[in-house]
């Protein structure tokens, strides 16, 4: 149900700015819910609670260009989950990277 809120909080901001990333979109707790909005309308969410929003910011571009070299691969099928073990060892070192 949260979720779902936090989308539809996402899709109303992601007609309002021209830009990708949304910044903070929600809060939950301590916790803050940033997003970031692929040309392709892909949400990537994010749950955190740090306050450097130039390294989430970076984390979420980061991610989306590993996103589109995965989804530029002939093998991949569109609109399924992304089931690379490399792809999730890449996106846990930028979580080290940019978000610890």
């Amino acid at each position: 149900m949260w979720i779902k809120a936090v989308v539809s909080t996402q899709s109303t901001g992601m007609w309002t700015t021209n830009s990708m990333y949304l910044k903070i979109v929600d809060k939950f707790n301590d916790w803050n819910v940033s997003a970031f909005v692929t040309a392709g309308k892909q949400r990537f969410i994010i749950l955190h609670d740090i306050k450097n929003e130039d390294s989430i910011r970076q984390f979420f571009q980061e991610v989306y260009e590993l996103y589109i070299k995965t989804a530029m691969n002939p093998f991949y099928e569109p609109n399924t989950p992304i089931q690379s073990q490399a792809f999730h060892q890449k996106v846990k070192f930028l979580c080290r990277r940019y978000l610890i």
